[in-house]
């Protein structure tokens, strides 16, 4: 360990790593460069978003034999949100990288470079490339840039420092390659794709596998009173939320996520700075009912729960469902999504089923047949998510079925994320949330579809009795009348209802 006192405020900063060669000072926030002889101030880093993430500086945990403590974190954001990488000193000295997403980790170290590694503009998600003799699929390709850091790092790293980085995963394990020396600096501290790139040389490998807290044996977590009051806030700077486009309260977890969507105004937030930022103003959203209200709290399996964000989708033959995101603090997320046939709690999967792009996909020892693929569309969201949501977003899905059981494959030009879905039934959804499911309701504001369904309805009412007595010679005609004033009205109540 070496102590040397901050250039800047003059207080004291530890160096427990000789791998490490920077430091954001406690008090300060100054980037402190240690070299052999001396320290240098290289600017003011930014405050941390404190998200809802346990880890610390400071955690302790144990992968293997070995003990390791968390002694760093930078925090990175992309296009559709934010996550930390946590930098872990093991007690032989040896270092690690804890990638945190959304309640999902994955624990790496640094591997020597391979040979004829992909390119990254060749990446594509769902793709199966060969690396280091094993087959991988690809899961991210992501152009981020750092927002923030703590504690020691291993490298010279600031506000706006770029980075490229495709994940790969096979099963459990997981590999990344990081492309960030072979960027060519952005001009624009703000932007989060660089302006230009080379391809030239190999990237760096770092490969691990999927982990969990439990399994790392976490101690010195940050509690649930403790995530409650920070997060979702900068020190110093503990300001409440307010959209600040229409002035309603968002009702939400505070500091969950980065993005999201005023359920008043449908306006679109970004909460990495101290106040909330409107990305894209909405219009008042229409009327949609859903059985469960964004904020409602839940019981289950003993662990108080709440939904934090919810949307409405719809595939290519305009059937809609609803999706509701649960948050509990020391459980992390989890899913009930509501359809015609029934409710389902789905869990997005850390450890990959293995697939090679054919009907079967193996998860453990079950194989999952195919069942269908189709494209979903986001036609309604409200509430904060693990990524930022847009109206019209779509992504490929293809399903699989074991039993009752099915996974899900969803593919977009950026990522692939995996899922598993169990049926759960509707006294199952009224006993977690204290019967508190209200009657479907119509909406106030009478759609297309209810026009044209009442219209019909009346019409063969007060025509049924001349319609019954000369059935035989106008039965055509009525039914090509009916088809008229309902088809365009079923294809325009997607747009109607929903679209902003």
């Amino acid at each position: 360990m070496q102590n040397v006192s901050c250039p800047s405020c003059g207080a004291p900063v530890q160096f427990r790593s000789h791998a490490s060669v920077m430091a954001v000072c406690e008090y300060c926030k100054a980037s402190i460069l240690k070299d052999a002889d001396s320290v240098q101030n290289l600017g003011t880093m930014s405050d941390v978003l404190e998200d809802y993430s346990p880890i610390q500086i400071g955690t302790t945990g144990v992968f293997g034999a070995l003990g390791f403590t968390v002694i760093g974190r930078i925090q990175l954001q992309y296009s559709a949100g934010t996550w930390n990488e946590w930098y872990l000193l093991f007690d032989d000295g040896l270092v690690a990288w804890l990638g945190d997403s959304s309640g999902l980790f994955t624990l790496t170290t640094e591997k020597t470079g391979g040979k004829n590694l992909p390119k990254f503009s060749d990446i594509l998600p769902s793709q199966n490339y060969r690396i280091g003799g094993k087959n991988f699929i690809a899961a991210e390709v992501r152009s981020a840039r750092c927002i923030a850091g703590q504690g020691e790092l291993p490298f010279k790293v600031g506000q706006g420092w770029p980075i490229k980085v495709a994940d790969f995963r096979s099963e459990a394990s997981f590999l990344s390659l990081d492309y960030s020396d072979l960027i060519v600096a952005t001009t624009d501290p703000n932007s989060i794709t660089p302006t230009a790139s080379l391809e030239i040389g190999e990237p760096k490998v770092y490969s691990g596998q999927a982990v969990s807290l439990t399994q790392l044996k976490c101690q010195l977590l940050r509690d649930d009173d403790a995530i409650k009051e920070s997060a979702g806030k900068f020190p110093g700077k503990l300001t409440p939320l307010e959209c600040p486009s229409c002035g309603s309260a968002v009702n939400y977890v505070p500091g969950l996520t980065s993005h999201l969507r005023c359920p008043s105004c449908q306006s679109q937030l970004d909460t990495t700075g101290p106040t909330a930022q409107v990305l894209a103003a909405g219009n008042r959203m229409a009327r949609v009912d859903t059985s469960l209200e964004l904020g409602a709290k839940a019981v289950v399996s003993g662990k108080p729960y709440q939904i934090i964000g919810l949307m409405k989708r719809c595939d290519d033959e305009n059937t809609e469902w609803t999706e509701y995101l649960l948050y509990n603090a020391s459980a992390g997320f989890f899913w009930l999504i509501e359809t015609d046939e029934g409710w389902a709690r789905a869990k997005v999967l850390s450890e990959w089923p293995a697939w090679t792009q054919s009907d079967t996909a193996t998860l453990g020892n079950q194989s999952y047949k195919k069942l269908y693929d189709y494209t979903a569309r986001v036609i309604f969201a409200a509430g904060a998510f693990n990524w930022r949501v847009n109206l019209g977003d779509r992504i490929n899905v293809t399903e699989f079925q074991f039993g009752q059981n099915k996974i899900a494959a969803e593919v977009n030009a950026q990522e692939m994320t995996w899922s598993l879905a169990s049926p759960v039934s509707a006294d199952q959804i009224q006993a977690w949330f204290g019967n508190k499911i209200p009657a479907h309701k119509e909406s106030l504001e009478p759609t297309p579809k209810s026009i044209a369904r009442k219209f019909i309805i009346w019409t063969l009412v007060i025509n049924a009795i001349p319609l019954f007595m000369a059935f035989g010679d106008i039965w055509i005609w009525v039914l090509l009348a009916v088809a008229a004033i309902y088809y365009p009205a079923k294809f325009l109540s997607p747009l109607s209802d929903y679209e902003v």
